[in-house]
């Protein structure tokens, strides 16, 4: 198995939001990661990042989110982009992993039409309220809610090929059905990828609650499961950590 390393975009956002305290004039850039596994069994794709639409106009999708999350990638910088780049179109995945339904992880979901999403239940129920309150809380509907692909909602730790290869680990804390996902690889070891359950690497080294956190409780008990895991020989893969970003290889360049 192979596991590339995509673009789903780049934000920005006040640091404030990640280590409360801090001025908030001050800024942080966040890549945002996607991540491609090819299996045996077929292409799994790990979060779908950004909406290409949000690169030249954010505003008419992301509405007032656009305020604090504010989109600095150039047009093409997206996980479609990536994915042509290795020679593969939507239509070559066969299963989407969604970390979480936040817009900068899952706004390319619908152009995944022959594709399995797995989201967790929790994540499902926590974006399937009114409109008001889904955008405060990092939701759009436009996002997720498409007749097509199906949806395999997930309860708990599942293989998602049956091998051992993927495994989907609940990380709740950043919002209720957050998931990781640990990949064992031949050459390269296992990674857990751990999107926003550690967006920035920072946190869990000073053991800081980011203020975007749903559950703070729930949040430090996934940052102990990350360390037990990172202890046992994982390498962690952060969901916008732009200092890690810079050193993974990327694109064609793949893990195996």
């Amino acid at each position: 198995m192979k596991m590339h390393m995509l673009s789903g975009g780049r934000v920005k956002m006040r640091k404030s939001t990640y280590f409360p305290g801090t001025d908030r004039s001050e800024m942080v850039e966040l890549p945002v990661s996607c991540i491609l596994m090819r299996h045996a069994q077929g292409n799994v794709l790990f979060d779908t990042g950004c909406h290409p639409s949000i690169a030249e106009s954010p505003e008419p999708r992301l509405r007032g989110m656009s305020k604090f999350m504010i989109p600095i990638m150039p047009p093409g910088d997206d996980v479609l982009t990536g994915l042509s780049a290795i020679g593969l179109d939507p239509d070559d995945i066969d299963v989407v992993i969604c970390s979480h339904l936040h817009t900068d992880h899952c706004g390319c979901n619908a152009f995944f039409r022959k594709a399995t999403l797995m989201v967790h239940a929790l994540e499902l129920a926590a974006a399937d309220v009114a409109e008001d309150k889904a955008v405060a809380a990092g939701y759009l509907r436009a996002d997720w809610d498409h007749p097509v692909p199906p949806i395999d909602r997930v309860h708990k730790q599942t293989d998602v090929m049956g091998d051992g290869r993927i495994v989907l680990l609940p990380l709740p804390g950043h919002t209720p059905g957050m998931m990781g996902a640990l990949v064992r690889l031949d050459n390269s070891g296992e990674y857990l990828l751990v999107s926003d359950a550690l967006a920035i690497r920072e946190n869990l080294d000073r053991d800081i609650i980011p203020g975007n956190t749903w559950n703070a409780e729930l949040c430090a008990k996934s940052f102990a499961e990350i360390r037990r895991i990172e202890a046992a020989g994982a390498k962690i893969i952060c969901g916008h950590d732009a200092a890690q970003w810079e050193g993974l290889r990327k694109g064609i360049n793949a893990y195996d």
